[in-house]
């Protein structure tokens, strides 16, 4: 009887909460402790990530020289870890070690894409 009571009383093995930080496009968390909970420092913070992030996209699929590619994609990923975006991270690490292709400028566009949307409703 006791194990019984013990086991409807424990609290349940959660990894992921829902709504936790770890499922948002950027890290809010990580933006609130970098700002120290100033909001008009955060929305700023993420507002440039956004600008730097589109201008990087656009070296990305200009068909830059290898060289200006490598360079944007660590500038996005630096960016990124930034702001928590850890989507966009991985896809940027993709173009660094992959290359410039197809599927990887997808990726980053789509993780982009993502995080910018977020950045657009936080700023309403």
């Amino acid at each position: 009887m006791t194990a019984a009571l013990n086991i409807a009383f424990e609290a349940p093995d959660v990894i992921r909460a829902p709504g936790s930080s770890k499922t948002r496009p950027v890290d809010l968390i990580a933006i609130a402790v970098q700002t120290r909970g100033d909001k008009g420092a955060e929305l700023e913070l993420l507002q440039g990530f956004a600008r730097q992030a589109r201008g990087c996209l656009l070296t990305l699929s200009a068909g830059s020289s290898q060289a200006e590619t490598r360079q944007a994609a660590t500038r996005l990923r630096n960016s990124a870890l930034t702001v928590g975006a850890l989507d966009v991270v991985t896809a940027a690490e993709l173009i660094e070690t992959k290359g410039v292709t197809p599927d990887t400028v997808a990726s980053v566009s789509a993780a982009v894409l993502a995080a910018e949307h977020f950045i657009l409703k936080l700023a309403r």
